[in-house]
């Protein structure tokens, strides 16, 4: 007779072998791996992360993923080793000796790796400080413990930077502007694998950012996240509450959403069969997690949701199917191809009726009720009304279409109008640049003004055949309003002078305040520097750089129109006495310092051109009316290519002080030549001290060896500005410093990026490498004189020893 306890024994392990023994728990450690079998469990246990075979089970391949916890249906939702699976059960994820996630199978008693994350080395320490955890958001992050006093933990990597083809509530999908991270979706190849397939679904972030749906590289449907998401205009139906999140600034371009309803199971994703985008929520038909997932929204599902379906200057209407053609031309223009369009074939798109419209009595007129053509292309400048965005658009022959958005500002089209569908409920009103004959024929013109621009305007001395580079993209006034703006450039409306001639406050007769930069008549920098800062700034748009309304030019005259800056430049802030300076805080230093940062960062590598400015300094640097630094004055920048990292000049431009070694005597300028005059400021304005005006009783030296001394004998907090109001943490106040010193660093190659240089001013986790010898600290002469533009082509510093002159 069997022995009861083998009875029991024979009758259940069948059992744990068919459903699968799972040992689950909270965390992976570097001593406790999970292997194939057990399971990593949120708290709530919503999420669960384990090996799986896709399909109906009986497959051989395994991966690791992440699914619903609660639900009969499993249903995943992330993927690590999605190309690389796993040949039967002898897998396992682990944390390596150095603090990176494992995926490996034993081969033959030898662990085969098949998937890791990439830890970068700043935020790596010792294996044992690393654990793993699965969040009930379905995040699972990859934790180590710091070392100092606090002993918080920090997220080295997280499954939500990585998605694969599905989008979770609070997961971000779009561009991290200051590491490079672009995360997006991908379909799985078939139901039953999840190797990466060939749809995608990726934030756009060129001219106003897009989200677009992919075939491999070509676009199927697009969604305008800030604008008019269809996705967002059905939200009211879902049987939950449904809010989007857009953020587009110079740190990120993400979209994500939120479920008002913590308590429902939502995900988007991508179809591997068809390649469409869906909205799934999970419905409970019994209780207790036995149910279903249904579709509240898919695209595209519309003939017009189809990307480009009636080809250029055109627009597709699916109420006109079947009876009509779904596709008519915008106002203007006309079929390409008659003979295609009777056959219903709208590839071709439509082409303009008349000969050309450049200064020849064109003007614009209204689109109804119609989405806003593909943005890749557009150019956006912020804070420009709808007024002044038509003179601009109508200032540059290229410019096809404009609009105006209130958290957006002005967008100009100026390439082919792609995508445009009707809509009964259009979010935006747009304008199309039409011939004179068009706009005296349409009633949709707009009205008051059509085709004048709303500023005055005058010819540019640039003739209509003048390149793209030279077209200008910005408003055009006339002397007499700047005249009267600028009380006929009176005196007392003076508020400055620099190297190209005085700067005046004005006022336009709307009651803008503007501020007049009159080049000088007898300056020998003028006409190429003119020309050269309109061109460049009219392309870059970002909250720390100054921005350029428009330009006046008038016989021999040139002068260049800013938004006002009420605070003036940062040097009266730095160097000034009485009011200003006592009222330059710690915390409003920092800001000035990060928002330079920030201008900075933007020109060397998220512009559309990479902008090495030349002629950095405090008093290049205006402040707002809430202390906001803008960087200003671009007659010398240069533009690179993105493959360009430096060249030489001979003539030799700047200001001394602020000037790399290596720029002073050899000519040669690169991104580093910024990032040393970045270096000069942040010194000056932790220490409220000029470099070449500073004197010491003990030595000869400028600020920059002072500083150095200082810093070597560990006295670094000596130098910090006794003005300087208010508590602040030392340690951060330090660290300004130490990054100062590493921006001013003799040699190029030692100079941080300054993508480098942001992360250190906003991480606290960052580490700093030791700062090397100053260039330019060593001072021969202790008579020195305010600081001067500089304009020659052979310098003479003969007060500076140097040894390592080569940029890189």
């Amino acid at each position: 007779m069997m022995n009861p306890e083998n009875w029991v024994f024979n009758i259940i392990l069948p059992l744990f072998l068919f459903f699968g023994f799972c040992k689950s728990r909270e965390t992976i450690t570097p001593t406790q791996p999970i292997k194939d079998g057990d399971l990593l469990v949120s708290n709530n246990e919503t999420f669960a992360l384990g090996f799986f075979s896709p399909g109906n089970g009986t497959s051989n391949r395994r991966y690791v993923g992440i699914w619903y916890h609660k639900i009969s249906k499993q249903t995943v939702v992330w993927v690590a080793n999605r190309d690389n699976p796993i040949n039967g059960t002898s897998g396992a994820m682990s944390i390596d000796q150095h603090g990176n996630l494992v995926i490996y199978s034993n081969d033959n008693s030898q662990n085969v790796i098949l998937w890791h994350t990439n830890v970068s080395a700043p935020v790596m320490a010792t294996s044992n400080s690393h654990s793993a955890r699965l969040l009930d958001s379905g995040n699972l992050m990859l934790l180590f413990q710091g070392s100092d006093t606090k002993n918080e933990s920090f997220v080295a990597w997280q499954s939500f930077d990585y998605p694969t083809n599905t989008l979770l509530p609070n997961m971000k999908l779009g561009l991290d502007r200051r590491t490079g991270l672009d995360r997006f979706l991908t379909s799985w190849k078939l139901k039953d694998d999840p190797g990466t397939g060939e749809y995608s679904y990726r934030m756009v972030p060129s001219g106003l950012p897009q989200l677009v749906l992919y075939k491999g590289s070509v676009k199927l449907h697009r969604i305008l996240p800030g604008i008019s998401s269809k996705l967002a205009d059905n939200s009211t139906n879902f049987m939950f509450n449904l809010r989007l999140s857009y953020i587009d600034d110079p740190e990120e371009v993400t979209m994500a959403y939120v479920l008002v309803n913590g308590s429902s199971l939502s995900k988007i994703f991508v179809e591997e069969l068809v390649g469409r985008l869906k909205m799934d929520t999970w419905v409970d038909v019994e209780g207790q997690g036995k149910g279903k997932w249904v579709e509240f929204y898919s695209t595209p599902n519309e003939r017009c949701d189809n990307y480009g379906l009636c080809g250029a200057y055109s627009y597709c209407d699916d109420s006109k199917l079947p009876a009509e053609f779904e596709c008519t031309c915008l106002p203007g223009y006309e079929p390409k191809s008659t003979n295609q369009w009777n056959l219903r074939d709208a590839s071709g798109g439509c082409v303009e009726k008349g000969l050309g419209m450049c200064r020849n009595g064109e003007g614009f007129v209204k689109v109804e009720g119609e989405q806003i053509p593909d943005t890749s292309w557009a150019h956006v400048v912020p804070q420009l009304s709808m007024n002044e965005c038509e003179a601009m658009c109508l200032m540059n022959c290229s410019c096809k279409a404009y609009t105006s958005v209130a958290d957006s500002g002005c967008i100009t089209w100026y390439g082919d109008l792609m995508d445009v569908r009707k809509y009964d409920s259009a979010l935006l009103e747009w304008y199309i640049r039409v011939d004179a004959d068009e706009l005296g024929n349409t009633t949709t013109a707009k009205e008051n003004n059509v085709g004048k621009p709303s500023a005055p305007i005058t010819e540019v001395g640039f003739n209509n055949e003048a390149s793209d580079e030279e077209k200008l993209e910005l408003s055009i006034f006339d002397m007499i309003t700047i005249a009267a703006a600028t009380n006929k450039f009176s005196d007392t409306n003076k508020i400055g002078e620099g190297g190209f001639g005085p700067v005046y406050k004005g006022q336009l007769s709307s009651g803008k305040d503007i501020a007049v930069k009159r080049l000088s008549t007898s300056s020998k920098q003028g006409v190429d520097e003119f020309k050269n800062e309109v061109i460049l700034i009219a392309k870059l748009q970002h909250r720390n750089l100054v921005r350029l309304l428009g330009c006046c030019i008038h016989g021999e005259e040139r002068m260049l129109v800013y938004e006002y800056m009420p605070h003036g430049s940062l040097d009266s802030f730095i160097f000034g006495v009485g009011k200003k300076s006592k009222s330059f805080t710690w915390s409003t230093r920092l800001d000035i310092i990060v928002g330079i940062a920030r201008g900075i960062l933007y020109l060397h590598q998220d512009s559309r051109l990479r902008i090495i400015h030349r002629d950095l300094k405090a008093s290049n640097v205006l402040l707002d009316s809430e202390m906001n630094p803008k960087i200003s004055d671009f007659g010398l920048a240069r533009a690179f290519g993105h493959d360009q990292s430096s060249t030489k000049t001979e003539r030799v431009v700047g200001t001394y002080g602020y000037m790399p070694p290596e720029y002073a005597i050899d000519g040669l300028f690169s991104m580093k030549s910024d990032v040393f005059s970045f270096g000069v400021i942040i010194l000056e304005i932790m220490s409220g001290k000029r470099n070449r005006m500073f004197h010491h009783s003990d030595h000869d030296l400028n600020l920059l060896g002072h500083a150095w001394n200082l810093w070597t004998e560990g006295k670094a907090s000596e130098l910090l500005d006794p003005l300087m109001e208010g508590s602040f943490p030392m340690s951060k106040a330090l660290r300004c410093i130490e990054v100062g010193l590493l921006c001013v660093q003799k040699c190029p190659k030692d100079r941080p990026m300054m993508s480098s240089v942001f992360l250190m001013l906003v991480s606290d986790s960052a580490i700093l490498p030791q700062p090397k010898q100053p260039g330019f600290y060593i001072e021969r002469s202790s008579i020195e004189t305010h600081d001067q533009s500089l304009l020659k082509s052979s310098p003479s510093i003969n007060e500076v020893t140097m040894t390592c002159l080569a940029a890189r």
